[in-house]
């Protein structure tokens, strides 16, 4: 038996004329929006939601002052209650008022 290195090399090659020609392009249809149509769409329905969460932001800042406003309005009238509760609650010669700030 013959050595492996003793048989003639033998070497696959290619056929007579060579290989038919690849495709390999890719051919993608031009279908749909371009990106410029889609940048500017999003960009408009960003620009929409902030321009509707500053019209939500000033209604909802403008409710807060108003009720801050009725704080306001009438905080001298509940301060003047409670001025007339603690009058009465100390000249009224509570013995409760002697021992809770005399102790």
């Amino acid at each position: 038996m013959a050595s492996v290195k003793d048989m003639p090399v033998l070497q696959d090659g290619p056929p007579p004329g060579g290989f038919a020609p690849v495709r390999f392009a890719r051919r993608i249809p031009n279908k749909g929006p371009s990106a410029i149509a889609i940048f500017l769409t999003t960009f408009g329905v960003f620009s929409w939601g902030m321009y509707q969460v500053g019209k939500g932001n000033k209604i909802r800042r403008a409710i807060k002052e108003e009720k801050y406003s009725a704080r306001r309005a009438i905080l001298p009238m509940l301060q003047a209650e409670e001025d007339e509760r603690t009058g009465l609650f100390f000249a009224g010669g509570n013995e409760l008022v002697g021992r809770v700030f005399n102790s």
